[in-house]
């Protein structure tokens, strides 16, 4: 059912969609700020998706551009809307509601802010279940909704337009190179669809699920219970059911880049008795996982890097050397590993020459739920 966010939701929501962005969709503390300046005492609407009317006219808003350029060119705070207003003009048809595009610290938080200063709801549901680093890489575009045109604005007012049709690879490629004119940041609106489009394509109550899980974590750290079996709890019921340890140790080897737009990079983890190593990929997200050289996890399921003790999520620009961390994988939706949906944001899409293999498959029997 639809309910009400506040300013108190806003910590544990963002912790919880940190961790479903697997490392990307932005930092977390950013997103959060952005809202509670704008939000104040208010609320936002939270529209369950099983309940927006099939004629709803939904535009999802969202920020692209490199994590670790956002960590030092904060947004002004504006562009989100501006985008919005920009495609609104050139479809000629106001919104009555947004989306996020994907899970993250900032890009759950976005179409917050755009609620926040408009009043429209904000549907819960989005198109990744997760992040990714390209537009392209959409439930709505795997299930036949496409991105152009596209609106994208500037923190100086810049806005452009852009309409490939249904060639989103195009669009994302456009925008890209935009969003690298601006500095490394955009903010966007795109995917403008219909409520019965959410219904049929999008990840449904991922706002509310981040919400749980970060309230999880908190509440877990609160009452001295172990938070990684929190996770595991509160997944176990939802579209993300298996959960399943990667590895422990600490981060001593990060390598970092920013590359046609992206953070691209790797990161080493050991264990504390020296024996194992754990190396993960990532651009934006992480993409892969490997221990001793075996696959354990790989895109579209999540990778996520926790806080040893606290599961605080840690994204891929924030990963330090010296940090002890809990890996983990989590099971994508089956939605997000059909053919189809593979083929868009699989392996092969990021030039990984392996084939994608379930968490729950590559990682018998080390759920979560056994540590603590």
């Amino acid at each position: 059912m639809s309910w009400e966010l506040r300013a108190e939701h806003l910590a544990d929501l963002a912790r919880g969609a940190t961790l479903l962005g697997t490392g990307g969709g932005g930092d977390p503390y950013i997103g959060r700020r952005l809202v509670e300046r704008v939000l104040g005492d208010g609320a936002i609407t939270i529209l369950d998706p099983d309940e927006v009317a099939d004629d709803l006219f939904v535009i999802p808003t969202a920020q692209m551009g490199a994590p670790t350029v956002m960590v030092e060119k904060i947004p002004a705070g504006t562009e989100p809307t501006l985008a919005l207003r920009t495609l609104e003009k050139h479809l000629g048809r106001t919104a009555d509601a947004t989306m996020p595009i994907e899970c993250g610290g900032i890009n759950s938080m976005i179409p917050l802010v755009v609620a926040a200063e408009t009043g429209l709801p904000v549907v819960d549901a989005d198109g990744m279940g997760r992040a990714f680093p390209e537009l392209s890489m959409e439930t709505f575009a795997v299930y036949g909704v496409h991105g152009s045109p596209l609106a994208l604005a500037g923190e100086r007012g810049e806005t452009v337009v852009i309409d490939t049709g249904d060639d989103d690879r195009q669009m994302e490629w456009l925008a890209r190179a935009v969003t690298i004119r601006l500095g490394g940041v955009g903010h966007i609106a795109e995917y403008a669809m219909s409520g019965a489009d959410v219904r049929r394509t999008a990840v449904p109550r991922t706002l509310s699920m981040a919400l749980r899980l970060g309230t999880a974590i908190r509440e877990a750290r609160e009452t001295k219970r172990s938070p990684f079996e929190a996770i595991a709890e509160t997944l176990s019921t939802t579209l993300y059911p298996h959960v399943r340890e990667l590895f422990v140790g600490k981060v001593h080897d990060v390598e970092r880049r920013t590359t046609d737009g992206f953070a691209k990079g790797a990161a080493r983890v050991a264990a504390a008795d020296g024996g194992s190593e754990l190396e993960l990929r990532f651009q934006n997200e992480n993409l892969t996982a490997h221990v001793d050289g075996r696959l354990v996890a790989i895109v579209p399921d999540l990778i996520c890097v926790l806080d040893a003790e606290t599961a605080e999520p840690i994204t891929t620009e924030g990963l330090r050397y010296g940090q002890r961390v809990r890996v983990i994988g989590i099971s994508t939706p089956d939605m997000m590993r059909t053919p189809e949906a593979l083929a868009a944001f699989g392996p092969n899409a990021f030039g990984i020459d392996e084939a994608f293999v379930p968490v729950e498959q590559a990682v018998e029997g080390r759920a979560t739920t056994s540590v603590g």
